[in-house]
């Protein structure tokens, strides 16, 4: 059994897809990241960085004490080897799929994160302009680098459903919210197109679809704390005693 500490983000829905479409039995444990889950001390033993989604392995092939595992790109490895699935076929699969995996995860994933980051703040923050362009031009950039790859191939590691769609997919849906035209880009539409009608996809997206974090409903006092505690973080003290160098 897998726990997976999850919130409905397209981080979080990596995962869901890759669990469902492996069939493997998972348990969701909701991390509340809008409400400061992700820094709670019992998921911080999970999960070091304070982000979701993170995993469990309750059944390790080593049949040891309970391992979990952290960061989405590193959660999606390590099912894809447990679960002999999606991973790759052959050594050269394996490094198409390693590979784009770590693009979505060094730059879709991140870039499109920024880019909904300012859009958020331009009414409240000031001149958020420059940051806006460079994110919007390095989104439409990233949008290219997909069309091409998918020009003339199935799916981006080849021929083979892989972790690397499962990771690009919940990132890529929200085109229209990110301010992309998909006319421009008419193999990604496709892609999209197709990865849409796989029933396992749509259950894992489907996860969660009924959680909402309405802020409307907060008072002030509750929003100005929320945001203090999502924004701008600075580094977590270690502990002062106890570590390796007493």
């Amino acid at each position: 059994m897998i726990d997976l500490h999850y919130w409905p983000t397209p981080n979080g829905k990596k995962l869901t897809i890759q669990l469902e479409e492996s069939s493997i039995d998972y348990s969701v444990v909701y991390c509340e990241i809008g409400r400061g889950g992700q820094f709670e001390e019992e998921f911080l033993r999970i999960s070091p960085n304070n982000r979701m989604p993170a995993i469990v392995d309750h059944d390790p092939e080593d049949r040891g004490e309970a391992l979990a595992v952290f960061e989405s790109g590193s959660c999606m490895l390590y099912l894809a080897e447990k679960c002999k699935k999606f991973g790759g076929s052959s050594r050269r699969e394996k490094w198409e799929v390693n590979q784009w995996l770590m693009w979505q995860m060094a730059n879709q994933g991140p870039k499109t994160g920024e880019r909904g980051h300012f859009a958020r703040l331009k009414d409240r923050e000031g001149d958020q302009s420059y940051a806006l362009r460079r994110f919007n031009d390095e989104l439409h950039r990233l949008y290219g680098v997909m069309n091409n790859r998918l020009y003339d191939r199935r799916y981006l590691a080849g021929d083979n459903y892989t972790i690397a769609d499962m990771a690009c997919y919940p990132w890529s849906i929200g085109w229209e919210a990110q301010g992309i035209d998909l006319d421009e880009f008419k193999y990604v539409r496709r892609w999209i197109n197709e990865l849409s009608e796989r029933p396992a996809l749509q259950k894992g997206m489907a996860v969660g679809s009924e959680l909402t974090q309405d802020y409307s409903k907060l008072s002030e006092k509750e929003v100005k704390s929320i945001v203090s505690l999502l924004y701008n973080q600075r580094a977590r003290p270690a502990p002062q005693t106890g570590g390796i160098l007493d």
